[in-house]
C-alpha cells in the first residue's frame, strides 16, 4: 500500500468513525457497538502495554467505552474518534495504576523539570529492544523493564515505539507538545536502555550477530493483536 492509498483509507475510517458517533449520538446503540468492535483489540493492547495486567486492561477497556458513550456529546469532533478514545483508555489506565500504587496521581501532561537539557536521539539501543524482543526467551525480560519505567514514559513509548504512531499524532492523543512527546520519549527509551543493560552487555555487535538485523518485533511487540473478551458493548 502506497503512503497516499494509506493516507486515504485512514480517511475513510474517520469519516465512517464520524458517522457512526453521529448515529450514536442520536440513540442508535448498535452504531456505537459498531465503533466498539473496531477498536477494542486496540484499546486492550494499548491498556496491557500500560498495566501489565489482563484483568486490569479488560477493566480499563470496559470503562473506557462506557465513558466514552456516557460523553459522547462532549466531543467536538476537532479530531480523529479514535484519538479521543484513545486518551481516555490511558486516562483510564494511568487512573488504574494510581489507584493501585496510592501514590502521587499520575498524569499524562506532567512536566519535567525546568531546564533540563536534552540529547537530539537517543536511537543508539544497546541492546537493540526490538531484536531483543523479536526472540521470545527475552520477551519477559522486556516486558519487566517497561513496567519499570514512570506510566507517563510508558505511555509516550507505547504510542511512539509500539503502536508506531508518530510524534504528531501521539502529542494529539496525550494533548503534549511536540517537545513534551519528545522529551518523554527520550527519557523512557534511556530509561529501558539502561534497565535492559542490567541483563545484557553493552556489546551491540555480539547482539545483532545474536538475534539478527531484524526480527519483525514491531508486530510481537504489540502482543499479537490479543483481544479482549465480548463485554464492552453498551
Amino acid at each position: 500500500m502506497t503512503a497516499d492509498s494509506a493516507q486515504f483509507a485512514a480517511m475513510a475510517v474517520a469519516t465512517d468513525d464520524l458517522d457512526l458517533v453521529h448515529a450514536s449520538k442520536n440513540g442508535d446503540v448498535a452504531a456505537f457497538e459498531q465503533l466498539v468492535k473496531r477498536y477494542d483489540r486496540k484499546l486492550f493492547r494499548i491498556a496491557q502495554h500500560v498495566t501489565h495486567n489482563r484483568e486490569d486492561s479488560e477493566d480499563v477497556v470496559q470503562e473506557a467505552f462506557l465513558k466514552a458513550f456516557q460523553h459522547l456529546g462532549e466531543f467536538r469532533e476537532d479530531s480523529k474518534f479514535s484519538t479521543w478514545l484513545i486518551r481516555i483508555t490511558l486516562n483510564q489506565s494511568l487512573m488504574k495504576l494510581r489507584k493501585q500504587r496510592r501514590t502521587k496521581e499520575v498524569a499524562l501532561d506532567e512536566d519535567f523539570q525546568a531546564g533540563e537539557m536534552l540529547p537530539m536521539e537517543v536511537a543508539d539501543w544497546a541492546p537493540n529492544p526490538e531484536q531483543l524482543y523479536g526472540a521470545s526467551e527475552f520477551r519477559d525480560i522486556l516486558v519487566k523493564a517497561l513496567k519499570e519505567l514512570r506510566p507517563v514514559l510508558r505511555a509516550v513509548f507505547v504510542l511512539r515505539d509500539i503502536e508506531g504512531f508518530s510524534t504528531a499524532q501521539t502529542a494529539e492523543v496525550l494533548n503534549l507538545s511536540h517537545a513534551a512527546v519528545k522529551a518523554r520519549l527520550w527519557r523512557g527509551r534511556l530509561q529501558l536502555r539502561e534497565r535492559l543493560n542490567r541483563y545484557f552487555g553493552k556489546d551491540t555487535e555480539s547482539e545483532r550477530a545474536m538475534f539478527g538485523p531484524g526480527c519483525g518485533a514491531a508486530e510481537e511487540l504489540r502482543f499479537q493483536e490479543t483481544a479482549s473478551p465480548s463485554g464492552c458493548a453498551v
